[in-house]
């Protein structure tokens, strides 16, 4: 079995799934979730219900280079009304560099994705117009079930990405740092 076959066996039936249905429904422009909900999702799979890493947020990331904050703002008021007990953040990739300072401008989703803190966080997931999963995985899938947390390339001095990973070995004791 390959590893996006198996991130889809792991994701299926949980709330990943029936997330990713509402926001194909939506119709955000080059849409991703990623982030913790997947990673998340992911290691209390493989290690149990002693891994208390759960969903925080569900992180959908796109990129529209005319959006504005609105579209942000519809996206999340539309699945909060249909999720009333989950937390949405949704971003446009677009203008991330312009409310978070000292970051570079991204030219898609996929570049904003690659630069996120750890490599088992970026990873993205989605359903295509036809429903079917498509994953986007710019560093493979090995440390996301081997539960090893590595920053990113553009990460590996960067503070919070080391305190982050602190935390996740709290919460988390089956974790290993790269």
């Amino acid at each position: 079995m390959n590893s996006n076959t198996r991130l889809q066996m792991i994701l299926a039936d949980t709330p990943i799934d029936t997330v990713l249905r509402a926001i194909a429904q939506l119709n955000i422009p080059n849409w991703w979730l990623a982030g913790g909900a997947v990673r998340n999702t992911v290691w209390s799979s493989i290690f149990g219900n002693e891994c208390g890493l759960g969903i925080k947020d569900f992180d959908i990331a796109f990129f529209d280079i005319e959006g504005n904050r609105s579209q942000e703002l519809a996206a999340k008021a539309t699945l909060t009304e249909q999720f009333p007990h989950d937390q949405f953040d949704v971003k446009n990739q677009a203008s991330f560099a312009r409310w978070r300072l000292g970051n570079r401008p991204y030219t898609s989703t996929e570049d904003g994705i690659t630069d996120w803190l750890h490599t088992a966080t970026a990873v993205g997931v989605r359903l295509d117009a036809q429903g079917q999963w498509q994953f986007f995985t710019p560093y493979g899938l090995d440390d996301l079930f081997g539960g090893i947390i590595r920053p990113t390339p553009a990460h590996t001095d960067n503070v919070d990405a080391h305190n982050k990973a602190s935390t996740f070995l709290q919460k988390c004791p089956y974790l290993r740092l790269a």
